[in-house]
């Protein structure tokens, strides 16, 4: 049931898809269907929860796995371009454009993307430099932003002369001379007044 409700909400997006198309192509009564999940909201939490938990999983054995943390986020990427190629429904579920901007299924998807920018920053505090640390944070998620860009790119125009794999590669080969630089030093912006200025 969840299957056949994710590929509907995947491909028409959440704001188009209706209890009664879900009903039909599922092959029960509507009233069945909202027995089981009460509205179109909770069965897109759902088909949600599932999909986050296990690219959340994945992406924590990926860093787990490593090496070091350079391998970390290196598999991690790989593994995340790993889920959107083999899984296009599940990608279109944690980023469709079409959800609503407030609600349970927005504090779902805040949630999931806080727990991915905490594992991209915790590979990124134990690189040797690491990044300094009042940025850190504004880094991981950064790096983030970034690697779901890309995905939608990927996706769109880049999936028939690119692997997964590669596209992970070339991304961290981009990006990685940046991230082991030594610690920048944030200076404070000179004043252009004050008792020295006359």
């Amino acid at each position: 049931m969840l299957d056949v409700a994710q590929a509907l909400f995947a491909q028409h997006g959440y704001g188009a898809v209706t209890m009664d198309e879900v009903a039909a192509a599922v092959g029960v009564t509507k009233p069945l269907l909202y027995n089981y999940f009460g509205n179109k909201e909770r069965l897109y939490l759902a088909c949600l929860g599932r999909t986050a938990d296990g690219l959340i999983a994945t992406l924590t054995t990926a860093f787990a796995g490593a090496h070091d943390p350079g391998q970390g986020l290196r598999e991690a990427l790989r593994a995340f371009f790993a889920f959107v190629e083999s899984d296009r429904a599940s990608w279109q579920v944690l980023y469709d454009e079409t959800l609503p901007a407030g609600g349970q299924i927005a504090e779902h998807i805040a949630a999931y993307r806080a727990k991915a920018t905490a594992l991209v920053g915790e590979a990124l505090r134990h690189l040797d430099p690491a990044p300094d640390p009042v940025l850190l944070p504004g880094m991981a998620h950064a790096l983030l932003g970034a690697v779901e860009s890309l995905s939608r790119w990927w996706l769109r125009d880049g999936a028939g002369d690119l692997s997964a794999a590669d596209t992970a590669d070339a991304f961290i080969a981009l990006v990685r001379p940046g991230l082991a630089r030594p610690h920048t030093v944030l200076l404070p912006t000179p004043s252009t007044t004050g008792p020295d200025r006359p």
